[in-house]
């Protein structure tokens, strides 16, 4: 059995402010914010998407979340939606552990096992030009991640990092393969 945050939700912390400088210039008409917690990512993807939907599992998070953002969806990851997004966006759980003491934060085995199962819901809502923007850390099996997250059909790229005393915070962005067909070449 899962036990409650101590916060009741993610509140924002050094990884969502590191997350917050590099999405301020994202555009676009849809955004999902996967993970919300207190809705922080949404309300600054709002300034400049028509569209932001949050999702969380933690109804509590949703009722935080929802003082700031107007669509607000209990469930895990992307599982309930049937929408493409142009921008999706999660501040994963990422530390590693043995048990999901606190949902916002734990990943299990190596920092990668949840993370694994919220990209691969979250891939089926990307669109063919959008994009997945993840964060992670030195504390989890990043590479790990990364190289899961291709398997998926994904390219991705390291597009910032930022050091702490105790980690480093990595800003992966993930977007479709695109696969030229030799029989036709446009």
């Amino acid at each position: 059995m899962q036990k409650e945050s101590a916060n009741n939700y993610y509140k924002p912390a050094e990884d969502t402010l590191f997350f917050v400088e590099h999405l301020q210039n994202e555009k676009g008409r849809t955004a999902l914010d996967i993970g919300t917690g207190s809705g922080f990512l949404s309300q600054v993807l709002s300034k400049n998407f028509e569209l932001v939907v949050a999702t969380d599992t933690d109804l509590k998070a949703l009722k935080k979340a929802h003082e700031s953002v107007e669509n607000c969806i209990c469930c895990n990851a992307a599982d309930a939606l049937t929408a493409i997004f142009d921008l999706v966006v999660c501040n994963l759980p990422y530390l590693p552990s043995e048990e999901v003491a606190d949902p916002a934060v734990d990943g299990l085995r190596d920092g990668v096992e949840i993370p694994i199962k919220i990209l691969s819901s979250a891939n089926k809502a990307i669109g063919n030009k959008g994009k997945l923007i993840f964060v992670t850390s030195s504390l989890a099996n990043y590479n790990e991640l990364i190289k899961q997250t291709q398997l998926l059909g994904l390219s991705t790229k390291i597009i910032a990092s930022k050091k702490l005393f105790f980690e480093e915070l990595i800003l992966v962005e993930c977007t479709r393969k695109m696969y030229k067909d030799p029989q036709n070449p446009f």
